[in-house]
């Protein structure tokens, strides 16, 4: 126990995330100070509520995902299974399984993957909040990538390509699924989490040379792996993520998280669909792989893109938008973190 507490302390990439914030706060008051308002961050995204500081609804932002990029979904506000629900099902054409998530939230809080009826009941009677159910868009890779463009300007530049390895273990014949999650030296950080996805299965021998994926959901915090995507940006894969800008009214800066079924039909923009529509909050998670950053290196990053947040809000600035006051936006991120204490509650009840 003590040797793993140790490794976790040891791979930064493991660390809670104000590790990589607090160091860089002297430069957001240097930024705030600079821009003579302290709350200038507001106006970088001006048709999301905050400009997606998390408080926005998921819901309204997937709204801006141009048709043929976008996942099907509807939003459910009762806290419980009704005709109502599985007839809207059926209307939209979701079939199970599908992908459940409330509709405000970030790095993967209450992400779940619904297989049934029943399960659906079960997950609404527990989280009794504001619920996307999304199509499980069944194409094999997901990757994020950060875009920003300046208001005025006609194009704009990926300054992050993050390619997410969902975490797999291969059966030897001997092994229960238990065991071969303990021998993974990544999936054992992981280890309650995966025990509750896979209850059927947990204390049961895999098969010689059977692979079983122990996760499906994309987030850093579920298992799933960050690489480094970087050296994959080249102008056909920026003259893609341009013309998805544009139709995005009023969306400058943030990461869109896509599954896609090869590098090469989403550089064409074939084959794939935008999961979910990021801002302000967003981080370029390519800094989360240990193998081709350091920690120091992702510190530098964040720094690098709240520069293009600030330059992208003064020009917004410029062209006659105002922030939001700073009593209201201080409400707003108060509610936020009531609604994150309540559903924290909910997910131990």
């Amino acid at each position: 126990m003590g040797n793993k507490w140790f490794k976790k302390f040891t791979e930064w990439e493991y660390w809670p995330s104000y590790m990589f914030y607090v160091p860089n706060l002297p430069y957001a008051f240097y930024l705030a100070i600079k821009s003579g308002d302290s709350t200038f961050f507001s106006i970088v995204n001006p048709t999301i509520k905050n400009s997606g500081n998390g408080t926005e609804s998921k819901f309204e932002t997937l709204k801006l995902i141009p048709e043929g990029y976008k996942p099907k979904s509807i939003l459910i506000n009762k806290s419980k299974l009704d005709y109502e629900v599985i007839e809207r099902l059926h209307k939209e054409g979701l079939d199970y399984p599908i992908i459940a998530k409330p509709d405000i939230g970030f790095r993967g809080m209450l992400v779940e993957k619904i297989y049934s009826d029943e399960q659906l009941e079960t997950y609404l009677k527990k989280y009794t909040i504001p619920t996307i159910l999304q199509e499980f868009i069944d194409l094999p890779n997901e990757c994020g990538i950060f875009y920003h463009r300046m208001p005025n300007a006609e194009k704009g530049k990926i300054t992050s390509v993050t390619i997410k390895s969902f975490l797999t273990v291969q059966g030897d014949g001997i092994s229960t699924l238990s065991e071969l999650v303990l021998y993974d030296n990544r999936a054992k950080h992981y280890y309650h989490l995966f025990k509750n996805l896979h209850q059927k299965r947990w204390n049961t021998i895999v098969q010689k040379d059977e692979f079983i994926r122990l996760t499906d959901i994309g987030n850093h915090n579920k298992g799933t792996q960050f690489i480094n995507g970087n050296h994959l940006i080249d102008e056909q894969l920026q003259e893609i993520f341009d013309k998805i800008s544009k139709q995005m009214k009023g969306w400058y800066y943030g990461r869109l998280d896509i599954k896609y079924n090869t590098f090469e039909e989403l550089k064409s923009g074939k084959n794939f669909v935008i999961l979910e529509v990021n801002g302000t909050i967003s981080e370029p998670t390519h800094i989360y792989d240990p193998y081709h950053t350091t920690y120091f290196g992702g510190l530098k990053a964040i720094r690098q893109h709240w520069k293009i947040l600030f330059q992208i809000a003064m020009e917004n600035k410029n062209n006659g938008l105002k922030s939001q006051k700073f009593t209201s936006y201080w409400r707003d991120v108060r509610g936020l973190l009531a609604y994150i204490k309540m559903v924290k509650m909910l997910s131990k009840s």
